[in-house]
């Protein structure tokens, strides 16, 4: 689950990495392993690359870029000690040119006693950074609603068969006095998923808006912004 999507409206998806992943290559005996997570915040970021640096503490370099925030967005980058503009700046632009946001990529070098030079560290970086994307996955963010429905258990059969039809994801299914029903649908879909529910039931169950929330969907499904 993903932050709320209140006070974003203007954001109709957005695309980011699928899962923390890493992949690895060896350039002239130098070892570089790209680390890709989506990320929500910059503490987040923080701690996932505070990570990789416990793990690898023998590790000459922990490149990195990240980019995080919905509204306002925050940008950070470091070459870590590799010669300036060398390193994060490459991997910041993997990240762009990719579109990803919420993200955070890593690259940890292991020097492996060969000095590569300005460009030969870029194309190094710029290859790491890309091969983190490609392990970890893109997805796309796509703003959801979440409604529960309470109904008679005359209307559950109808119900859950038209939500089947609808692409609604069912969060929690509760069965008491009566039937209760809680998902997600589409944001662009929710007035006409709580119209119908109504209609259907003929008024005797009364959709409740939970709230919204972003939601990774396949990609060709999703919406430009």
């Amino acid at each position: 689950m993903m932050p709320p999507a209140d006070g974003h409206a203007s954001l109709a998806g957005y695309r980011t990495l699928g899962q923390f992943r890493s992949a690895e290559i060896v350039i002239k005996r130098s070892r570089f392993i790209g680390w890709g997570s989506p990320v929500e915040t910059e503490e987040e970021a923080l701690a996932v690359l505070n990570r990789i640096r416990t793990e690898h503490p023998q590790a000459t370099h922990h490149c990195y870029a990240y980019r995080v925030g919905l509204g306002t967005e925050t940008i950070r980058f470091s070459d870590d000690g590799e010669p300036g503009g060398t390193a994060g700046r490459p991997i910041l632009e993997v990240l762009q040119r990719e579109d990803l946001r919420n993200a955070l990529i890593v690259v940890t070098r292991y020097f492996g006693g060969t000095l590569l030079g300005a460009a030969g560290l870029v194309r190094a970086y710029t290859q790491a950074a890309k091969l983190a994307v490609d392990a970890c996955g893109v997805v796309r963010q796509m703003p959801h609603a979440r409604i529960k429905v309470v109904l008679d258990y005359e209307w559950v059969g109808k119900v859950q068969h038209w939500l089947q039809q609808e692409g609604a994801i069912l969060e929690n299914t509760e069965y008491g006095a009566q039937a209760a029903f809680q998902f997600l649908v589409p944001q662009s879909r929710a007035e006409h998923v709580r119209e119908t529910l109504q209609e259907m039931t003929n008024g005797r169950a009364k959709p409740e808006a939970l709230g919204e929330l972003y939601w990774p969907v396949p990609e060709e499904t999703g919406t430009a912004e």
